[in-house]
């Protein structure tokens, strides 16, 4: 047992940023799932307490509960409702860090999920036809933020080939069309709050990769916070590590350090060039170099 942990702490560790945010989100569905299945044994339920973690669609009850913003997008009803979700951000969040960084798609991630869970609260509090359900409802699920990685990989390659089961290849823009054309036509079915929820989360995606395009990043503030909370939480030593050289080691730390300072003003040059002319203006070896830079 403890060496299934420890391959898993270390396959998180050393995986990309949609395989960390796959785990958390599994991690978190099996916690909860094996608690419910316990307290259910003796007859008891948690269902009072998970509406804590989910969004609510009253803006009073959102007062109370501020972090469900975030939480709910985490949180999953069923096996086939994270399975789905996981399957379409390992789908796309490796499709997505081909054209984006790491810290691209954890920003987006978050983004949508708040653009998508605000278009929810917004529809079910403007709209009559949901004024009875408002008390009620609550929404959880990551399908807004996946939808964000989506539509921010459609704007960037609109025209990548996709292929797919029984239908065969087509363009990533005619894909992310269906699926938010499939929104807009059940905004009013059982399920609602989840149809806002992706044209939203979908919205929020869109939005980011259009200012990007334009030199703006949506999604710093976004990264900056959980870098922050991420530096709060951690039992690592904060003092800076000292290298100690010597003899003819000297020469090799001046070589990897003149290497290093070579590369960091390469990536600063492209991505300069890269906020001025778009994505298209990168030649083949600057995408590679921006790329790999990424994954650092």
């Amino acid at each position: 047992m403890a060496t299934i942990l420890t391959d898993l702490k270390e396959t998180f560790r050393k995986g990309n940023i949609y395989i960390q945010l796959i785990y958390i989100n599994a991690g978190i569905f099996i916690f909860t799932t094996l608690l419910e299945v316990m307290l259910k044994l003796f007859n008891r339920s948690l269902g009072a307490l998970f509406e804590w973690l989910e969004l609510p669609a009253s803006f009073t009850r959102l007062l109370i509960q501020p972090w469900s913003i975030l939480t709910y997008m985490f949180m999953h009803a069923g096996l086939m409702h994270i399975l789905f979700n996981m399957l379409w951000l390992y789908w796309f969040g490796a499709l997505f860090l081909n054209f984006f960084s790491a810290k691209h798609l954890r920003g987006v991630y978050i983004l949508g999920g708040i653009c998508g869970g605000m278009l929810y609260m917004l529809a079910y509090n403007v709209f009559p036809y949901f004024s009875p359900m408002i008390e009620y409802s609550f929404m959880l699920g990551a399908s807004a933020s996946v939808l964000a990685i989506v539509a921010a990989t459609a704007y960037r390659e609109p025209n990548y080939p996709i292929r797919m089961l029984f239908i065969g290849t087509i363009r990533l823009k005619y894909l992310a069309l269906i699926v938010i054309g499939t929104d807009l036509l059940f905004i009013t079915s059982n399920n609602a709050g989840g149809h806002l929820a992706h044209l939203g989360g979908a919205l929020g995606g869109l939005w980011f990769a259009a200012r990007l395009s334009k030199g703006t990043d949506l999604t710093s503030w976004i990264n900056k916070c959980l870098d922050a909370l991420v530096s709060l939480f951690s039992f690592k030593s904060r003092k800076p590590k000292m290298n100690v050289h010597y003899g003819t080691n000297r020469q090799k730390d001046y070589d990897y350090n003149a290497k290093k300072k070579d590369q960091t003003e390469e990536i600063d040059r492209i991505l300069d060039k890269l906020k001025k002319s778009g994505y298209e203006s990168l030649t083949t070896e600057e995408k590679k170099s921006l790329f790999d830079a990424s994954k650092r």
